[in-house]
């Protein structure tokens, strides 16, 4: 059985939606899954983590200049480094992510010994899409 952490920063509630998803998925598929939003986060729970996917809504303009919010900017310094389990980047959106994900990856880039799988999601729900990507993140081996 694999561990998976799920952890997110939410404001209108969209990317718990998301994430809550995603964990009822991933449970379907006999993995331990964790969802909690950061500000529930402790550095304990990623102990024997196989999988660690970090969500967060984009902040800035609609069309350019997206960003992650300050809260999650804070958050993503505080992650062990390096972090042990593979790790994925989502985030919901309401016209386009524009750069979110480059601007995730700057904040936890030499965390992790991976490179990032990446998904998102307009309404908060998993699209066929999307379930094709978890599958191949959560089937492929883990890093040692």
């Amino acid at each position: 059985m694999k561990k998976v952490v799920i952890t997110y920063n939410s404001k209108s509630g969209t990317t718990r939606k998301y994430s809550e998803e995603i964990g009822l998925y991933l449970g379907t598929k006999k993995n331990e899954v964790v969802v909690l939003s950061m500000k529930k986060y402790h550095s304990d729970i990623l102990h024997n983590a196989d999988y660690l996917l970090l969500g967060c809504r984009p902040s800035g303009l609609m069309f350019f200049l997206q960003h992650p919010e300050k809260s999650w900017i804070d958050f993503a310094a505080e992650l062990p480094n390096p972090i042990k389990a593979r790790t994925a980047l989502f985030t919901t959106y309401k016209i386009l992510t524009g750069s979110m994900f480059k601007k995730m990856e700057e904040h936890i880039y030499g965390s992790t010994n991976s490179p990032f799988t990446t998904f998102k999601s307009r309404n908060g729900l998993l699209s066929e899409n999307e379930i094709t990507v978890l599958d191949q993140f959560i089937n492929s081996k883990t890093i040692t």
